[in-house]
């Protein structure tokens, strides 16, 4: 059953004047597959399975998550490519299957513009620079000056080659024109422990994993990497409106079907999220996860992707990592 949310926001969506969903009244027929290209318990997988519980409501469907993860997303992604094009499997892209991984693998089995057609936006959350207390750093502007003045001699961890965290530095480091030594660990985990340690001086890692330490006052917040502050870190001022004012990176998650699925089914299928993500009680479990919750058109959402995947290509291209 259609719930009162729902058929409001139908009533203010203009793709669907006409009776569009209408014209689909079979649609959906049948479970539908979320698939999911994180492990259980993942980012990935706790929106899946929050989007997806209110999207069987809505659609009155069960809507089953499928956790296909490796490879830098890229598996699962592929398989939501080579899906029957009827709209009974739906994909949660991201930053990394959509954006990053293009420019990471030579040889991908699927096309990130070709393959698939966006429904919306879902969240997003920022990273966030931390360093150790001891460092002579309280603000991006003095983390700058001391990398300049002591140039690879900083040393930084990330979750791995290619993770957001790295890029999210390389980025960085290339606007700020700093030289800083990059150390790779298998994780955010082991890299925040040794920035706790003191044994590595700096760590961009989303909010909600390196949140705790920043309230014990085991690290130091500098700067978030969005255009505007985090609710979780109010009083941590944005990198842009501290040093580099262009400077804007979030973690993503979206939701894609295969091209070529019908119209009418695919306007249901972003009418479904869009009231999804009206939901008060939807938002509330995303943002408790660390989440912003985003409504955006499936066309700006498209461009906002291929923007996206430009500037990741552009990144990964500076800083010399060689596709895999």
């Amino acid at each position: 059953m259609w719930n009162v949310r729902f058929v409001a926001v139908l009533a203010s969506l203009p793709v669907l004047a006409g009776g569009a969903l209408a014209a689909v009244p079979e649609f959906p027929s049948k479970p539908l597959r979320y698939i999911s290209a994180s492990a259980p318990g993942g980012a990935s997988d706790l929106i899946a399975r929050t989007v997806g519980a209110a999207l069987s409501e809505i659609l009155g469907v069960q809507v089953v998550v499928d956790n296909r993860a490796g490879a830098g997303n890229t598996i699962g992604a592929e398989m939501a490519a080579r899906a029957a094009p009827d709209g009974h499997t739906i994909f949660g892209c991201n930053i990394a299957s959509l954006a990053v991984s293009p420019a990471l693998y030579r040889k991908l089995g699927y096309d990130p513009e070709r393959d698939f057609a966006p429904i919306g936006l879902i969240a997003s959350n920022p990273n966030v620079l931390t360093v150790h207390p001891s460092l002579p750093a309280a603000t991006i502007t003095q983390f700058i000056s001391l990398a300049k003045a002591h140039p690879g001699k900083l040393n930084y961890g990330s979750a791995g080659v290619g993770s957001s965290p790295q890029l999210s530095m390389e980025l960085f480091r290339m606007q700020a024109r700093i030289n800083i030594v990059h150390i790779a660990y298998k994780g955010v985990s082991p890299a925040l422990l040794d920035v706790i340690g003191g044994r590595i001086e700096a760590i961009f890692s989303t909010v909600p994993s390196v949140l705790p330490a920043v309230r014990r006052g085991k690290v130091r917040a500098l700067g978030v990497t969005s255009m505007q502050r985090d609710p979780d870190l109010p009083e941590v001022p944005t990198i842009a409106e501290s040093a580099l004012p262009d400077f804007e990176v979030v973690s993503w998650q979206g939701l894609c079907t295969q091209a070529g699925v019908p119209q009418a089914a695919l306007a249901r299928l972003r009418a479904a999220l869009a009231a999804a993500l009206d939901q008060p009680d939807v938002r509330k479990r995303l943002a408790d996860q660390g989440f912003q919750p985003h409504v955006m058109s499936a066309e700006k959402f498209a461009a906002f992707t291929r923007a996206e995947r430009a500037k990741w290509a552009k990144v990964v291209k500076e800083i010399g990592i060689q596709p895999q």
